[in-house]
């Protein structure tokens, strides 16, 4: 961990915790919905509502939503149940890692977000990176493909892989976008607090050592 990264949760054992509710409760759902996607008999089908429902419900209390919110992100999808896709672009320039302030928690990370429809992952991270940032890039290469529920973020009601992808910065300027409340580049030594939902410190190592070794094979969980 680099000296001004974010200090991370004093209470590992709640935070265990929760994690293992948390994967009990998107396993629920992922049955709940293969079951209404496969299957034919209604009297099935009636308790795989009332399965999805009661995942829902403790979605709900683990999340602190009401259940209608917690509805509409954990269980508004149709057909069997994927992980969802976070792309995020990785820039440097200088030695120092591009990053933005997110309007959601007033935290950084790399540009990126939830993969697109209709958009590979390289567009995708050219996409983020452009809207975010306002930054031109071009990829060159697939850096990792990390399991969320393997590091250190914050418990999440999403089972999510998330893709990080090299770019190089090819022109635009920083610019910030209609999530981002701004733009710069950080040393590994100078980091601002991190956006731990969507980058954890020993991510941002990792960043950097594939930076140090441009030819580090790709990792995936």
């Amino acid at each position: 961990m680099t000296p001004n990264a974010p200090k991370r949760n004093d209470e590992p054992l709640q935070t265990s915790s929760q994690r293992r509710e948390l994967r009990i409760v998107k396993r629920l759902q992922a049955i709940a919905q293969a079951g209404l996607t496969y299957g034919e008999c209604k009297y099935d089908l009636e308790r795989y509502e009332e399965l999805r429902s009661f995942a829902v419900e403790l979605a709900a209390i683990y999340g602190d939503a009401e259940p209608a919110k917690a509805r509409g992100i954990f269980a508004n999808e149709t057909g069997y149940q994927t992980p969802k896709l976070d792309v995020r672009a990785v820039c440097f320039r200088e030695g120092k890692l591009l990053m933005t302030r997110e309007e959601a928690d007033g935290k950084w990370t790399p540009p990126g977000g939830w993969a697109d429809v209709g958009y590979s992952p390289f567009e995708i991270a050219v996409k983020e990176a452009r809207e975010e940032s306002g930054f031109v890039v071009e990829p060159r290469r697939l850096l990792a493909v990390l399991d969320k529920e393997k590091h250190a973020h914050p418990p999440s009601i999403h089972h999510t892989l998330k893709l990080f992808i090299r770019c190089e910065i090819v022109g635009g300027e920083a610019e910030t976008g209609t999530e981002t409340t701004g733009v710069g580049f950080f040393a590994e030594d100078d980091l601002p607090p991190l956006s731990e939902d969507r980058i954890t410190p020993e991510q941002i190592a990792l960043l950097f050592e594939f930076y140090r070794n441009p030819d580090k094979p790709a990792l995936c969980d």
